[in-house]
């Protein structure tokens, strides 16, 4: 496919064709699973695999953040996502963590959908990027999660 500034376009990165398989495999598992304590159960199980794959920065932040959303809002259920520690709420997901190193960025990112109600006048964010979370990261993940599913 070419762009009308005459360069190529060269379609998806390694990385984003690796979590389209990954969200494939999701589906697929999720869909043997036989009943819904079952598919809860094994979904977390998934999910914290998944962040003991990660590497030390990014697995200490997912753990962390996993906790704080579990104590916070215990209404959302973990799930993977794209490859990714997710948290839905019926099924949907509200919001995500997504390592540094799974898109070789600089930083990791807890992502919210546009169903976390963090609505604030005509704008507001929907992404924050994390190097570290600290006591008080910990307050502010734990305040949008409860703000999210309000």
């Amino acid at each position: 496919m070419s762009k009308t500034d005459g360069t190529r376009h060269e379609g998806f990165t390694a990385e984003e064709r690796a979590a389209m398989k990954d969200h494939a495999q999701e589906l697929k598992a999720a869909a043997r699973r036989s009943s819904r304590a079952d598919k809860a159960a094994e979904a977390e199980r998934d999910v914290l695999a998944k962040i003991a794959e990660m590497q030390d920065s990014d697995r200490i932040m997912a753990e962390r953040v996993h906790a704080v959303i579990a104590a916070s809002a215990p209404v959302l259920a973990p799930k993977l996502w794209y490859g990714m520690p997710a948290y839905a709420l019926d099924g949907k997901v509200v919001c995500f963590f997504q390592s540094a190193e799974k898109f070789k960025a600089r930083y990791a990112t807890l992502g919210f959908s546009d169903l976390a109600r963090l609505d604030e006048g005509t704008m507001w964010a929907a992404g924050f990027a994390l190097t570290e979370v600290t006591a008080e990261v910990e307050a502010r993940i734990g305040a949008l999660v409860k703000q999210a599913v309000s």
